[in-house]
């Protein structure tokens, strides 16, 4: 969990004392905690609430990986989109692979990493919290689930308190868009849970590609049992045909955010973190080989940023977008300057003597010349 040995410290206190240990999951982890500063502890379980029907509003939009990636790329370009926004994904890979995505246009946004200390993923979300970030990415892998799964003991190590969708105090989020539609009924309900907060009202909405179709079925009929309603996730009225020019543009940046990208993107991070540990100073300072070494490591070769790419031509605008005022700013064509043609340069070249030196010119200042002296 990251604080077990801060928890630990409980022991000096007296005997007789009152505690509550409260978590968003029961793991092994929680158990062992439970021993260490409980005793003769009562066990109070909370199940999962219902979403409110009336505040949170579920759309659907049918789409492929290349065309999700066109739609996020088109709807945060053309400000479509208002309010904060947690975009959810499968991995974590996934997670950084979006926002290597989003900075090719110069779309702002951060990646909550599961597999970063407790203090670093506390500080993306306060900086989501104070607005300094409008859309953050970020995964809930099925690492809670399955805690003694051996293939997630064999894969990277992450912290099992640090699922996105559960535990984590997300302040006035507008908007839910599940690039990848979560694998379990339990994990869609969280996800929208980090919306619609309090009397607040917000969104979720669903990228749904062929293999998705059945999970989103699933969800639908639960939810639809649950809230007693007839229909839960609405068509989003989007038409894809009408971005082609962004769907181009996005197909070539997609897939220039290769999984070499990826990877190197988050050794990046690592090594920043790396960098800002108050436990590793002491070691750099007695080691300053290291710390050089480390900062002198062979460069990243991550996704190459077109500078074009962040601006928005006119021409790849829907028209039905043009008519709105304010929507967006985008960069018409410049007017530039008529250069001289072809027969205006030769023209001022021939009059210039440094350039042209003319032999009969030459002839009449010397006879000129002849003339003045025999004067």
């Amino acid at each position: 969990m990251g604080h077990f040995e801060d928890l630990s410290q409980t022991k000096y206190l007296p005997r007789v004392y009152q505690a509550v240990l409260a978590s968003a999951t029961l793991t092994d982890d929680v158990t062992s905690l439970k021993k260490l500063i409980l005793h003769n502890a009562v066990t109070l379980k909370l199940n999962d609430g219902d979403i409110p029907a009336g505040q949170v509003t579920h759309y659907k939009l049918y789409a492929e990986q290349d065309d999700k990636a066109a739609f996020i790329y088109a709807v945060f370009k053309l400000g479509l989109v208002k309010g904060k926004t947690i975009i959810f994904t499968n991995t974590v890979d996934k997670s950084y692979k979006i926002k290597l995505f989003l900075e090719q246009f110069g779309i702002s946004s951060c990646a909550l990493n599961s597999e970063l200390p407790a203090a670093a993923r506390c500080h993306v979300v306060s900086q989501f919290n104070d607005n300094k970030y409008q859309i953050m990415i970020a995964s809930d892998e099925k690492v809670i689930e399955n805690p003694d799964n051996s293939a997630n003991k064999s894969s990277r190590n992450k912290d099992k308190e640090s699922g996105v969708s559960r535990g984590i105090d997300f302040q006035c989020v507008s908007n839910v868009i599940n690039f990848d539609f979560p694998l379990d009924i339990k994990s869609y309900v969280h996800r929208a849970g980090r919306t619609a907060r309090g009397n607040n009202k917000g969104s979720v909405l669903s990228l749904i590609s062929v293999s998705e179709v059945q999970l989103k079925e699933a969800v639908d009929d639960y939810l639809k049992e649950g809230l007693g309603v007839d229909t839960i996730f609405k068509d989003y009225k989007f038409k894809m045909d009408e971005i082609e020019g962004f769907r181009y543009r996005a197909r070539d940046a997609w897939r220039a955010t290769t999984k070499i990208a990826v990877k190197e993107a988050r050794l990046k991070e690592i090594k920043q973190e790396i960098f800002n540990s108050k436990k590793l100073r002491g070691y750099f300072e007695e080691n300053p080989r290291d710390l050089k070494t480390l900062r002198h490591d062979k460069p990243l070769r991550t996704v190459k940023l077109p500078p074009h790419l962040a601006n928005v031509p006119d021409y790849i605008v829907p028209p039905s977008l043009k008519a709105i005022p304010g929507l967006i700013k985008v960069n018409k064509s410049r007017k530039f300057k008529q250069t001289p043609n072809v027969s205006q340069k030769y023209q001022a070249r021939m009059k210039n003597p440094l350039f042209n030196p003319d032999p009969s010119g030459i002839d009449v200042a010397l006879s000129k010349i002849k003339r003045r002296r025999k004067k």
